[in-house]
């Protein structure tokens, strides 16, 4: 097997790749991802996704020494949260996590991963989509998401909100899997990595 590097920063994705192994490494590569999405406008969330899964996965490849490249799997992953074909990105405020947590309620949208693992053999991507309800938009919800957006949660997370933590309350179910909503799908990155 491949000696396991995983190309991201998130403190979550570092989480759910333990979940697979313990055997790994965390290389992170400036990749200017706005740029990329910008220059991708128009473009299907899937392929987004998949692009800049791709992108951050490749930049650390190509950091790595040319005996490394022989033995590593770098893997890159992005994740977005999708609503009438509208990606939304972290929120920059207060006025902007309420905005959006107020239009994700009473609804269902898409949230849509996509994972590169890059080899010397070549790039292996795919992308996996799980489908997430909102809590209908009554006072309750309204209340609550005047809480969550007053902590520090909303504003690192793509369509300002974390499942795994106080974000949780305003989820009314999920079909798919959930730790694809938290950043990584681990079921099928576990089979795809023992496969390597």
């Amino acid at each position: 097997m491949k000696k396991i590097v995983l190309a991201s920063a998130s403190p979550r994705r570092k989480e759910l790749m333990a979940l697979i192994t313990t055997d790994y490494e965390v290389i992170t590569a400036d990749v200017d991802e706005r740029s990329i999405e910008n220059s991708l406008q128009g473009k299907p969330a899937n392929y987004v996704a998949a692009s800049l899964a791709r992108a951050k996965a490749q930049a650390v490849y190509d950091t790595l020494s040319d005996s490394d490249k022989k033995v590593c799997a770098v893997i890159g992953a992005d994740t977005s949260v999708i609503i009438d074909d509208k990606i939304l990105g972290k929120p920059s405020s207060k006025e902007n996590a309420r905005n959006m947590l107020t239009s994700l309620s009473g609804r269902t949208h898409s949230v849509v991963t996509g994972v590169a693992i890059v080899t010397s053999e070549g790039v292996d991507e795919f992308v996996e989509e799980s489908i997430v309800e909102f809590s209908p938009l009554d006072e309750y919800q309204k209340n609550l998401i005047e809480r969550y957006i007053n902590t520090d949660e909303p504003y690192d997370k793509a369509g300002g909100y974390g499942i795994q933590q106080g974000g949780a309350l305003l989820v009314k179910s999920v079909s798919g899997d959930y730790f694809n909503v938290v950043g990584l799908p681990v079921m099928k990155l576990a089979r795809k990595i023992t496969d390597l």
